[in-house]
């Protein structure tokens, strides 16, 4: 009787450790001024693995090193970290048929640089959390105590189109002037590019809709009282109106965007659905939400004050089978 019971209870073992392999595995990338191994992200892990258990999850790093690693979210090239991390997840074998991401803040449109220029291995579905992906119009502010943040932000004011500015400084490169269009997509290194707004047509990248089109979920987070991203609705690629007239044409067979009440006295708010990124599919958005591939999400709170609204989303959106790719 007992190698019976011995074999069932390897079977058992056997059957659930395919389960847990089958997990698709999480990729998270923090914001500005946080660390991959700071006590916030190692706490979300923990949720996130109580809540899917088995998962598998990474936390991005540009440094082993916290500390320095927290400086690369202020000082160095965007474009180069994301060449960094791609290799960094072609390496984790966990990772290599697939997984779900989650950016916190600016991570989430590194991780849309990452899903436009590699996908390999690629994401399933992608959550930004208050992220800036049509830039910013205003820098970030700082808190008073914050050097980091202060010495980083004076040096981006003093000039964020320049050649030092968008080699150096993190918030520089996805720093988005409406009045300035045609110097940020001559200067700026990075948000122009993996939002194909670019000076010249046929310098648009194909390949960068093609890949961003491919996710099964794009999940737009945005906190009802930011202050911090300027505008908040660049969480859901909404941008500033410039001062110049703008023809914006709604797509045929589509409701507009969903839009936030503008309060007197503020700009107002072009919605992602009349921006010509979108109606031109120039990376692919409108693809996507054709498909159903798009989710508006909105939380109560200031910029990452997150709260318990991350839960249903994780729930729904992360931890799925990898089969079902």
């Amino acid at each position: 009787m007992l190698p019976s019971i011995v074999l069932f209870a390897g079977l058992v073992n056997l059957v659930s450790s395919a389960a847990v392999n089958d997990i698709r595995p999480l990729v998270i990338w923090h914001g500005l001024g946080d660390t991959y191994a700071s006590p916030g992200m190692d706490h979300f892990q923990s949720e996130v693995k109580e809540m899917h258990p088995g998962i598998f999850v990474h936390s991005i790093f540009i440094d082993e090193d916290p500390k320095a690693d927290q400086r690369a979210s202020f000082y160095g090239n965007v474009n180069q970290q994301i060449v960094q991390v791609a290799q960094q997840l072609a390496d984790i074998p966990e990772l290599s048929r697939g997984f779900d991401a989650i950016g916190f803040s600016q991570g989430g449109q590194f991780l849309r640089g990452y899903v436009e220029r590699n996908n390999s291995p690629p994401v399933h579905n992608l959550i930004t959390f208050g992220s800036q992906h049509m830039g910013v119009s205003d820098l970030p502010a700082c808190n008073p105590w914050d050097l980091l943040c202060q010495v980083a932000r004076r040096a981006a004011n003093r000039g964020v189109y320049s050649e030092w500015a968008q080699e150096n400084l993190v918030q520089a490169q996805y720093f988005r002037d409406p009045q300035r269009l045609s110097q940020y997509m001559s200067s700026g290194s990075f948000l122009p590019d993996i939002n194909n707004e670019v000076l010249l047509p046929s310098s648009r990248n194909s390949s960068y809709a093609d890949n961003l089109a491919s996710l099964n979920q794009l999940v737009l987070v945005l906190f009802l009282q930011d202050k911090t991203v300027v505008p908040k609705e660049s969480a859901w690629f909404g941008s500033e109106q410039p001062l110049e007239d703008i023809t914006m044409d709604q797509p045929s067979g589509f409701d507009q965007t969903p839009m936030l009440s503008t309060p007197p006295n503020v700009k107002d708010i072009i919605p992602m659905r009349l921006q010509t990124l979108y109606k031109e599919d120039w990376i692919g958005l409108r693809q996507l939400d054709e498909c159903g591939g798009i989710q508006f999400v909105a939380c109560q709170g200031e910029h990452m004050q997150i709260g318990d609204c991350w839960k249903d989303l994780v729930a729904e959106w992360v931890g799925g089978s990898l089969s079902a790719n």
